[in-house]
């Protein structure tokens, strides 16, 4: 009966991407203690993911730098190094979600250790295909 009602809760459920976003150049010139400390508040708040029932994925992301943009014009596939924009913040890494509504999927998002050091979350519902 308990399977079956998590079931229910589970299909009930939307999932959510976080989109991480910070300042990859702050982050690199920072302390190398101030940046241990921040992972380590990662660790803790992806722990705290998989206590609500909510985490279903998650990943840090390699620095622009290692970044290749794919385009096509007219019919050629190129591909070009680095970013499509310049921006001060940079898509860092990301975690997909599962909870029951928005403002569930907001909740996660606060508690990012990015948005306590500058850094922003796009919460986004991701849409069965």
């Amino acid at each position: 009966m308990a399977e079956r009602a998590a079931m229910i809760r589970r299909r009930a459920a939307v999932r959510y991407l976080l989109l991480i976003y910070d300042d990859e150049k702050a982050f690199a010139d920072m302390a190398a203690e101030q940046r241990s400390q921040i992972l380590g508040e990662y660790e803790k708040y992806s722990g705290w993911l998989i206590e609500k029932g909510w985490l279903r994925a998650g990943d840090q992301l390699a620095d622009t730098d290692q970044a290749t943009t794919v385009r096509q014009t007219d019919g050629k596939v190129l591909a070009t190094d680095g970013p499509f924009a310049e921006t001060k913040e940079q898509l860092g890494g990301y975690y997909i979600v599962e909870c029951a509504n928005l403002d569930e999927a907001i909740e996660a998002a606060g508690k990012v250790p990015s948005v306590a050091v500058g850094g922003s979350i796009e919460v986004r519902p991701l849409i069965d295909m």
